[in-house]
């Protein structure tokens, strides 16, 4: 196998997992899922049917990615955060997967420990979600949001670093500006 998967793990049947890709203790991976290259999935990690996970994910220990997330390349989840798939549930009326709520964090989104996204939501490129926020809307690319519910406090760099007034990180010298109320990376 080209991948590690812990033996106190259990993977479905038709299930991809790339390259590189480490899967540790007590971990569920479920049908048709993929997950992409070089990704290291903690302990006691699930992953649901069909979800698909972009290459150089890392996702933390306590993690459930429901049916209907999808994770581009690099995005980040940390210790016990949560995703949710359905906005009203009800365990007398299941309303089955066609009905799930879908979810989007896109390339290089970090989310930290104990952090929930309520389903629907898309998680901007780069957009850092503090620990303990409770997203319940759109986050812009490079957002930086805290609070319950979550709210934008601020803007952050690609290396995760608080961009101050000038737009311009101290910590590795990319250079911003907003553009019709988006955060753009000039390029030097």
């Amino acid at each position: 196998m080209e991948y590690f998967v812990h033996q106190s793990s259990f993977i479905d049947d038709n299930v991809e997992i790339g390259k590189g890709t480490k899967i540790w203790h007590f971990s569920h991976i479920q049908n048709r899922a993929i997950i992409g290259r070089y990704c290291s999935l903690g302990q006691n990690v699930n992953i649901s049917n069909d979800v698909k996970i972009g290459d150089y994910v890392k996702i933390q220990n306590n993690v459930s990615v429901y049916e209907g997330v999808e994770l581009d390349d690099y995005v980040f989840c940390g210790p016990s955060m949560v995703f949710t798939n359905d906005l009203t549930p009800r365990s007398k009326y299941p309303k089955g997967s066609a009905n799930f709520k879908k979810t989007l964090v896109k390339y290089g989104a970090s989310i930290g420990a104990n952090a929930t996204i309520i389903c629907g939501n898309v998680i901007g490129k780069w957009a850092m979600i503090a620990s303990g926020a409770v997203v319940v809307q759109d986050v812009p690319d490079y957002a930086l949001m805290a609070g319950v519910p979550a709210r934008q406090i601020g803007w952050v760099c690609e290396c995760g670093t608080t961009l101050r007034v000038n737009m311009l990180c101290e910590e590795c010298g990319r250079k911003y500006s907003m553009e019709n109320e988006k955060l753009i990376e000039i390029e030097n």
